[in-house]
């Protein structure tokens, strides 16, 4: 095929390959009930909306197309609901998901607290949830679950670059404020534990309720504090508000240096980039990688009015290689399924070459990006510097110091 691309080429074989799989799978009737059912659970009002949302209901719709174009004999529904947060509501949707909707993938989350919660029934259940913007590390550490996949980050992958790129420039010590839940909790001890093995040190740590508006006595203790960096476990709307009242309070520029521990793309547009210029934090993808990553943004752009944030992007990633597996093999069997999934690299416009480690997690690149300033940038989502490449290698712990199971489990056999 003179002139046609790898990518076109891989892209074009693997359609192929869909298309005869998902033809067997109409044949062989291995779909229970006839269709392949997806929710997605997730914050559709709060302070995590934003990142989640409706935006990753619209990236797994658009994955859904895209199967349904090379396998049309396999029927897919997706239904979605919101979680509020709650980690209560959100186990209540998935066990009724589970028990009378025959729902076959659990997808987003993007809350650790209802992640946490929901991890006993979809291992009881023995259904698949495949989570984004799900930040803590038991999810795929102490408390991992052989069908709960970790497909855009956790705590140590965000805060191992900054930190191990800040405190040999003489960032040593650092303050914390932080979310008071299983998010924000772990990734301040997380931090604790990188930055002491980086020879920096932690001065003190603070949390907020998740409700909280008025960051004040937060920021006037984190200026009290004396130390150089103020690292900042919060997110979405939380951290959109923390740094305009840094930005009112008339620290930025001063001495002390804030470090985003989870930044998403809808964050830093929230916030403006007079407010963000600078700031510094590591992301899993970013719509303006490359050629790819740009159709894909500004195909969901027309439909969603915003660029998708990595956590969208993810969504749409780990939907495909779901049901890439379903046409694959026939089947929505979830032991089947999830074998198939774990045996074959991810290959889309998320990531390339990406594989499932035993504990769950989703093996990737990150970047460690810096803000633009307002000169700097060409259009309204243009925010992004890309500093440079995190390889696996730096942005994962060994495989050897995981407190997963299912990694003594493989290691025993």
């Amino acid at each position: 095929m003179p002139g046609t691309s790898k990518l076109h080429l891989r892209a074009l074989l693997g359609g192929l390959l869909i298309m005869t799989a998902g033809c067997h799978a109409a044949a062989g009737a291995g779909i229970s009930d006839g269709v392949v059912r997806i929710g997605v659970v997730n914050d559709q009002t709060g302070f995590l909306s934003d990142p989640t949302g409706k935006g990753s209901v619209v990236a797994t719709r658009m994955a859904v197309e895209d199967f349904e174009r090379h396998a049309p004999g396999i029927k897919v529904e997706v239904i979605a609901a919101d979680h509020q947060n709650k980690p209560d509501i959100g186990a209540t949707i998935v066990r009724k998901w589970i028990d009378v909707d025959g729902v076959d993938l659990i997808a987003d989350v993007g809350n650790s607290a209802v992640a946490l919660a929901i991890q006993s029934i979809i291992k009881e259940k023995n259904r698949i949830a495949v989570y984004s913007a799900v930040a803590t590390t038991e999810v795929t550490g102490r408390q991992c679950v052989p069908t709960g996949l970790s497909w855009l980050h956790d705590a140590y992958n965000l805060v191992a670059g900054p930190i191990r790129d800040l405190v040999p420039k003489g960032q040593k010590s650092w303050y914390f404020i932080g979310a008071d839940y299983a998010f924000g909790r772990n990734m301040v001890s997380v931090s604790q534990t990188l930055l002491a093995a980086a020879g920096g040190k932690s001065v003190g740590a603070a949390f907020h309720p998740t409700a909280e508006t008025d960051y004040t006595s937060y920021l006037l203790q984190a200026q009290a504090s004396g130390a150089d960096t103020i690292g900042f476990a919060s997110t979405g709307s939380q951290l959109v508000t923390e740094m305009k009242q840094w930005t009112e309070f008339g620290m930025t520029g001063g001495p002390q240096k804030p470090v985003a521990g989870l930044l998403f793309l809808t964050d830093t547009h929230s916030m403006g980039l007079n407010v963000a210029a600078g700031l510094r934090a590591v992301t899993a993808w970013y719509w303006d990688l490359n050629d790819e990553t740009r159709a894909f943004a500004r195909r969901f752009y027309t439909r969603h009015g915003a660029m998708p944030s990595e956590a969208q992007a993810s969504m749409y990633s780990a939907v495909s290689h779901y049901l890439k597996g379903v046409a694959a093999t026939g089947t929505d069997d979830t032991d089947t399924v999830l074998a198939w999934m774990r045996a074959n690299p991810v290959d889309d416009v998320y990531a390339h070459g990406a594989t499932l480690r035993a504990d769950s997690r989703l093996v990737h690149d990150f970047y460690l990006v810096e803000v633009k300033s307002p000169a700097e940038s060409k259009e309204p989502w243009d925010v992004y510097r890309v500093l440079s490449t995190i390889k696996p290698a730096d942005a994962y712990p060994p495989l050897a110091e995981s407190e997963c199971p299912l990694v003594k489990a493989t290691a025993v056999r």
